[in-house]
């Protein structure tokens, strides 16, 4: 059956028997229970749009069709939808959904109910529904979990002559709780660690539909578990995270390098420096993707494009890197800041005369994918699928998977959309939360995120992953996916590895039905309606 066709068929046949079952599940309630009930079921939106928008996400690549989705209008909303599906014979999953930017069906939910997070900010009024609170006293901002980053930053800027989080993501237009739920990195990350270890305090509603609010001092486990937790434990409402003196400007650095070795030698170096760069991030700009792919950069003119395209050529070799740098400062003191750089290019080893260095306002930089995400709107090559794949690589396999895997597997690809390649310190990361990364004291973030354009691309663009991943395994190079997706329970074992047995006493603890966030595939939910549909290459 065409794509179009079954996804059709599949969301008429639920809206068909979606609006009964709901009234049949409602009707059933004790008589304690019926006002509760209604009240939930009321809440529930079973049109065309509604189930539409929740049955695909970012990725484009799974599709699956929900019971209904929840509209609440605050935490105590989510509770009771939980509750409401304990109270059933065979509970229905619930899965929290800010924008959906996951790539293979995390965010969906099956035969279930996804619960729209951005309906918390639409009932109070005032500064996002009064979810964004501010403490210039405390530096820090309590945030609602269906909150956007680039929200966030808005409000926190207006308090203290200027205040924002250290950490920031790529992307802002993506939601808190949906960052948290994974780990939320960036090339600030290196200093400060990932989004989840700025955290000081969450609300969280397990799958036990309790409200629980938890820190490294209370109530614990829940705390480390949710953080970077993938959305199996709880949902979280509220999280409150650290503040800095926000910068006004921002020195944003591109150096060039056709060595991989020194690319790298000089990344590790820049993360190991108590001061220099506040921002390390680096990409991988295989050769045929400046020789004959997009050209277009909101960074690069088309004439210092056309130089690194030349690059290729004079060197030979497969792919040009370069390092993104960014320093801070507060607007007043460009003379210094010019002297700070100065000195800290001189210690590194790129390519001579191929430094790029733009000054650009302190948002301007943070948002800076934003600005792309509009040109790529604009163009029509924003909603198409995207096959991503996001690796965290030991930095002592690091040369060895750019030469399987950039030099090797997609030697002659042509991709569209960005190559990532920068390293961490996992001193940065906290070892009791959730999610994983390699077992060594640096590694690498390493990402695929390439857009299927054509025909037949999602089907190559799929194997080569796939060649990836094998390459990895036989390779014995101890890879951690981020944003993981497994199609097995073996896989997530070996994925959580020694933290396994902890994750599924928790999981018990504060989900035992099994109901939250099933797309991520971890437990079997404890009732599946529909199978998840994977959208034609073709």
């Amino acid at each position: 059956m065409p794509r179009a066709s079954l996804a059709t068929f599949l969301i008429v046949t639920s809206l068909f028997s979606t609006a009964s079952h709901l009234g049949t599940l409602a009707s059933g309630a004790q008589p304690d229970e019926d006002l509760s009930a209604l009240d939930v079921v009321s809440k529930i939106r079973t049109d065309w749009g509604s189930i539409v928008r929740a049955s695909l996400d970012f990725g484009h690549i799974v599709e699956t069709t929900p019971m209904g989705v929840f509209h609440p209008a605050s935490p105590s909303d989510i509770s009771a939808l939980i509750r409401f599906s304990l109270s059933q014979p065979a509970p229905f999953t619930v899965s929290p959904r800010g924008q959906g930017h996951s790539s293979r069906g995390q965010a969906l939910a099956s035969g279930g109910i996804v619960v729209d997070m951005p309906s918390l900010q639409g009932h109070n009024g005032g500064d996002h529904g009064r979810r964004v609170n501010v403490s210039v006293d405390g530096m820090y901002v309590d945030v609602g979990g269906e909150q956007l980053w680039i929200d966030v930053l808005a409000a926190t800027l207006r308090h203290g002559g200027g205040l924002a989080p250290r950490v920031w993501t790529d992307y802002l237009r993506i939601t808190v709780g949906g960052t948290l739920s994974n780990a939320g990195i960036g090339g600030q990350a290196f200093r400060h660690g990932p989004q989840i270890s700025n955290v000081q305090e969450l609300d969280v509603v397990t799958g036990t539909g309790d409200m629980i609010t938890c820190s490294r001092s209370q109530n614990s486990d829940l705390f480390f578990a949710t953080l970077g937790g993938l959305g199996q434990f709880g949902v979280i409402t509220r999280a409150r995270v650290g503040l800095e003196p926000a910068p006004k400007r921002v020195k944003w650095v591109r150096l060039a390098y056709s060595d991989v070795r020194l690319f790298t030698a000089d990344q590790e170096l820049l993360i190991s420096k108590a001061a220099g760069f506040d921002y390390v991030e680096g990409q991988v700009q295989l050769n045929r993707t400046l020789t004959e792919g997009r050209r277009s950069s909101s960074f690069f003119s088309a004439s210092e494009l056309a130089r690194l395209a030349g690059l290729t050529l004079d060197t030979g070799s497969a792919a040009i890197y370069y390092i993104e740098g960014a320093m801070y400062y507060d607007g007043y003191s460009a003379a210094t800041v010019d002297q700070k750089l100065e000195a800290l290019l001189e210690e590194l080893s790129f390519l001579p005369g191929l430094v790029f260095i733009r000054d650009v306002a302190y948002v301007q930089f943070l948002d800076r994918v934003g600005q792309e995400e509009q040109k790529l709107r604009s163009a029509g090559a924003w909603d198409v699928p995207h096959p991503w794949l996001n690796l965290f690589v030991p930095k002592s396999r690091i040369h060895e998977f750019d030469a399987g895997v950039f030099k090797g597997i997609l030697k002659d690809a042509k991709p569209v959309g960005l190559l990532l390649m920068y390293p961490m310190n996992k001193n940065k990361w906290d070892n009791q939360m959730t999610a994983m990364t390699p077992d060594e004291d640096v590694f690498y973030a390493v990402g695929l995120l390439r857009s299927a354009m054509g025909p037949g691309d999602l089907e190559r663009l799929e194997k080569e992953n796939e060649a990836v991943l094998g390459f990895c395994d036989r390779a014995g190079i101890g890879c951690k996916q981020y944003l993981p997706h497994y199609a097995s329970m073996d896989a997530w074992r070996q994925h959580f590895g020694n933290k396994w047995s902890w994750v599924a006493e928790l999981k018990a603890k504060y989900d035992p039905k099994a109901i939250l966030s099933p797309g991520q595939g971890i437990f079997p939910s404890a009732r599946t309606s529909s199978t998840p549909t994977l959208i034609s290459a073709s």
